[in-house]
């Protein structure tokens, strides 16, 4: 039986419904500041029925999700995967200084880019 759906896009952070049912993240000790583009949420719906509240979300390209970012000269931490001893590939946490990140860098996620 199918329900009955008002399923909205959201362009952007921006966007009327883009935090609904989206909580803030909790700050965890290592971030100044809540994120200039996601305020806080890490992520916003691209869609979202608001009959269900079923949604598909993207994540925030400044925090990676986190939802604070870094304002001080502490280094920046970013989700990475490198080849274990044995061959295999694992997640780690990799950290860059903050002097060499700029803005465009953390919106894209390309850290480690020449």
């Amino acid at each position: 039986m199918a329900h009955s759906s008002n399923i909205v896009h959201c362009d952007g952070p921006d966007s009327p419904h883009a935090f609904d049912v989206i909580p803030l993240k909790p700050r965890n000790g290592m971030l100044d500041a809540r994120c200039p583009v996601c305020r806080g949420y890490g992520e916003w719906n691209v869609e979202i029925d608001l009959v269900s509240f079923r949604s598909k979300r993207a994540i925030c390209g400044r925090c990676l999700g986190a939802g604070w970012v870094e304002t001080g000269d502490d280094p920046v931490g970013f989700p990475d995967t490198e080849m274990s001893p044995e061959g295999y590939p694992r997640w780690v946490t990799s950290y860059v200084p903050r002097k060499d990140v700029d803005d465009r860098d953390l919106s894209s996620g390309n850290l480690l880019a020449p």
